[in-house]
Formats: structure tokens, sequence, C-alpha cells
């Protein structure tokens, strides 16, 4: 089911919560897009995902 949570960041539900590292200064919970972004933003380049088993 879906969660009734806002994503502190562009304002849509948030289906799966994902949780801000504390030195991004965000209040809140992050859809997985935001997430990434940010993600990519502190720690720049190619990312490679390894529970892709989990998809």
């Amino acid at each position: 089911m879906g969660s009734k949570e806002i994503c502190a960041l562009c304002d849509e539900k948030v289906k799966v919560l994902f949780y801000p590292m504390k030195e991004w200064g965000i209040d809140g919970v992050l859809c997985g897009d935001c997430y990434s972004k940010k993600l990519h933003e502190y720690y720049p380049g190619d990312h490679i995902r390894v529970n892709k088993d989990l998809d």
C-alpha cells in the first residue's frame, strides 16, 4: 500500500520512504527520485546498484 507522506523537496506523494542524510539538512522524507538526485549531488559519479534482485 502507498504512503500518505509527501516528499520534502518536490511535494509529491511518496510511495517508498527514503530518509535524507543528516548532512543534507532536510526535514521529512524524500521520494526515490529526489533521494537519488541528492545522493548524486553529495557523491558525484557513477553509482552501481548492488541489490538489483530486489527490483
